[in-house]
């Protein structure tokens, strides 16, 4: 894919997230490429993460402590995302697979990427105007995240696949604290670090 039918790809999510969906799922790509993609975009967002904490260190929560933590926490997180909003889909009668939830969301981690390099350029120009760009990603995250949930478990209600995703976060903050707690990470220590 070239950078310019990623571009376009990444507007039609927000346009039409429904046929990129389909569009996704039709590919069928096999593990191999799954797990290349989903290291790719957590390297890619601890690049960026990094870079963000040499543009401002105040800025990254010490218990987070660098970009090798975060890949971790971010990795961990993403993993514990997909089997979350998969479990949950099925719950709610949804159908989609792993490997089909786990597609959806390094697509989504991709156009993150995106959303976390314009925001590093409009830092320097405007902080609340990055909070402006921040805000509206993470509405229109909401947006596409739904319509592809949607599309993938075939719920066929909006309404639905909104409650597999807010379901599905509850369920993987728990998951994420509880490996966080098992491995030594607690509330007091993460205190300790700010």
């Amino acid at each position: 894919m070239t950078l310019d039918g990623f571009l376009k790809l990444a507007l039609q999510s927000v346009t039409n997230p429904r046929e990129v969906a389909a569009l996704l799922l039709s590919i069928r790509p096999n593990r191999e490429a799954l797990l290349t993609g989903f290291a790719l975009v957590v390297v890619l967002n601890a690049l960026l993460f990094g870079l963000s904490i040499l543009l401002d260190p105040t800025g990254a929560p010490g218990f987070i402590g660098g970009p090798v933590s975060f890949l971790v926490m971010q990795g961990l997180a993403l993993v514990a995302t997909i089997l979350a909003l998969t479990w949950m889909g099925r719950l709610f009668g949804g159908r989609a697979r792993v490997e089909e939830i786990a597609l959806l969301m390094i697509w989504m981690q991709g156009l993150r990427v995106l959303v976390q390099a314009a925001t590093l350029l409009v830092v320097p120009v405007s902080l609340a105007l990055a909070g402006l760009v921040t805000m509206g990603a993470t509405a229109l995250g909401v947006w596409i995240a739904v319509n592809f949930l949607d599309e993938a478990h075939e719920l066929r209600s909006l309404l639905r696949a909104l409650a597999v995703l807010v379901l599905g976060m509850l369920a993987m903050a728990f998951a994420v604290s509880l490996i966080l707690t098992l491995a030594g990470v607690t509330p007091e220590g993460m205190l300790d670090n700010v």
